[in-house]
C-alpha cells in the first residue's frame, strides 16, 4: 500500500464536502471547482487528484522580531500540478525545511484551480487547447504579469519560474511580459497564478472551461 493510500484510509473528514468525497458521492474535482465551493481539507485533493507533481519555487530563510529576540524560520513556496489541467500554489513557514514544505503543500492543495486553455493567438487559430484563449493580467506585490496566447510550436516564452508553473498546468505555448520586482520569485509565481485564476473568471465565447 502506498503512503498516500494509507493517509487516505486514516482520513476522517471534518467538512460536508470532505464526507461526500470520502463516500464517493463526488468523484471529480471539477464538480467542486465549477460550483466555487472552497476546499478546506487537503485530503480532498489527494483523493480526487492522486498524481500531482510538486516543484519548489523558492526556499528562503526569513527573520521575525519578537519580544524574546529574533527568530529565524524557513519560508518555502511550492507549486503542484497534474501536468494537464490543474495547479495550486502555496507557501509555508517552519523552523525546519520539512515543516515549511509540508505547510506549503497543504496550502497549494487548498488553492487548486483548473487552468483554462485554448488557442487565442491570431498567429495560429488551430482551435486546439495548447495555449490560453485570451490575454490576461495578474499581480502580486509589485509584480505585474501579462499572459498572452502564442502560436503552436513557440513554447513557453517566459522565465524559469513561470515555466515550472505553466508546465505543471499543461500549457504548451505562451508569451509573458512582466514588470516590477520580477526577481522576487514568490511574488512572480503568485502573479502568474493570479493571472490564471483571472482567466477562469473571464467571460469568453465558447465553453473553454471544459478543455
Amino acid at each position: 500500500m502506498s503512503s498516500s493510500s494509507a493517509q487516505n484510509l486514516e482520513w476522517i473528514p471534518r467538512t460536508k464536502l470532505g464526507m461526500l468525497v470520502a463516500e464517493g458521492k463526488i468523484k471529480m474535482i471539477d464538480e467542486i471547482l465549477r460550483r466555487g465551493i472552497p476546499i478546506k481539507e487537503p485530503e480532498i485533493v489527494d483523493v480526487l487528484l492522486p498524481n500531482l507533481r510538486k516543484e519548489i519555487i523558492e526556499i528562503r530563510r526569513v527573520q521575525k522580531q519578537t519580544d524574546a529576540g529574533e527568530i529565524s524560520r524557513i519560508r518555502t513556496v511550492v507549486v503542484i500540478g497534474d501536468g494537464e489541467n490543474y495547479i495550486g500554489i502555496g507557501k509555508g513557514k517552519g523552523r525546519e525545511f520539512r515543516a515549511a514544505f509540508g505547510d506549503a503543500i497543504k496550502a497549494a492543495k487548498l488553492n487548486i484551480i483548473k487552468v483554462r486553455k485554448g488557442c487565442g493567438s491570431w498567429e495560429c487559430e488551430c482551435g486546439r487547447p495548447h495555449s490560453i484563449p485570451a490575454e490576461v493580467l495578474g499581480k502580486s506585490g509589485s509584480v505585474r504579469v501579462t499572459l498572452l496566447p502564442a502560436p503552436r510550436g513557440l513554447g513557453l516564452a517566459c522565465n524559469d519560474t513561470a515555466k515550472i508553473i505553466l508546465s505543471l498546468a499543461g500549457v504548451k505555448d505562451i508569451r509573458i511580459f512582466s514588470k516590477g520586482m520580477t526577481k522576487n520569485r514568490m511574488n512572480y509565481a503568485l502573479a502568474v497564478y493570479d493571472a490564471l485564476k483571472n482567466l477562469m473568471a473571464m467571460n469568453l465565447p465558447g465553453d473553454w472551461r471544459t478543455l
